[in-house]
C-alpha cells in the first residue's frame, strides 16, 4: 500500500530485455535503505526490488505491466517518481493507493495559472473508470484532487512543490501518464453493477 506522496525522482541507469519483461535500473538516494523483495512505486507502479548495486537497484517489469502502463516507455536518463511503501503507524497525507495502475491517459493540455498548473488528461471510459469531482486519483503515482470531472476527462492543479519535485515539472501535451482510480469508488462502482 502507498500514499501517493512522491519521495523522491529516480533516475533511469540502464533498461534491459528478457524475453517479454524489461529489467530496469534506477539510481536514487533511498537505495541504500532498500532491500531486496521490498516494493516501490514507479510512476505509480508497484515494482519489486530484485538487485541492488551500490546507489542503483533494480526491478523487473512483467509483460501485464509493461501492457498496462507507461513503464515500456522508459529511457535512460528518464526520472520517476519513487514511494516506498506505507509504513503502519504513519500518518496517510495522500489517500489509498494500491500501486496497481488501472490504465494510461494522455496529457491533453498543460495550462500555467500564474503560480500553479492545471494539467487536464484523457483516457478510455470503455474499460469502467471513472472520476468524481474533488475525489481522489493517482497520476503516475501522485495522489491528487480531481477538478473539472467528465465522463473520460479531468484535470487537476498542481501546486508548485508538487511540480518542482516530481516528474510533473517533464510532463507535456500528448505524453502518456499512469492513472489508478480511487480503490473505494471502484468498489463502490462494481457493487452498484450487480444492483
Amino acid at each position: 500500500m502507498f500514499t501517493g506522496i512522491v519521495e523522491e525522482l529516480g533516475k533511469i541507469t540502464n533498461l534491459e530485455r528478457t524475453g517479454n519483461n524489461l529489467d530496469i535500473s534506477i539510481k536514487a538516494g533511498m537505495t541504500s535503505e532498500l532491500k531486496i523483495d521490498q516494493s516501490v512505486a514507479h510512476n505509480g507502479v508497484c515494482l519489486t526490488v530484485v538487485s541492488i548495486n551500490d546507489d542503483e537497484y533494480k526491478v523487473t517489469a512483467v509483460k501485464e505491466t509493461l501492457d498496462k502502463t507507461n513503464i515500456g516507455d522508459l529511457q535512460p536518463g528518464d526520472e520517476v517518481n519513487l514511494e516506498r511503501g506505507m509504513k503502519l503507524g504513519d500518518r496517510l497525507d495522500g489517500h489509498i493507493v494500491q500501486g496497481h495502475v488501472d490504465q494510461t491517459a494522455t496529457c491533453k493540455s498543460v495550462i500555467e495559472q500564474d503560480g500553479s498548473w492545471e494539467f487536464k488528461f484523457e483516457y478510455d471510459p470503455g474499460l469502467g473508470n471513472l472520476t468524481i469531482e474533488k475525489g481522489s486519483i493517482t497520476v503516475n503515482g501522485v495522489s491528487l484532487t480531481v477538478v473539472n470531472s467528465h465522463k473520460n476527462d479531468f484535470s487537476v492543479a498542481i501546486i508548485p512543490y508538487t511540480y518542482e519535485h516530481t516528474t510533473f515539472k517533464n510532463l507535456k501535451a500528448g505524453d502518456i501518464v499512469n492513472l489508478e482510480f480511487d480503490v473505494i469508488g471502484k468498489y463502490v462502482k462494481r457493487i452498484s453493477e450487480f444492483s
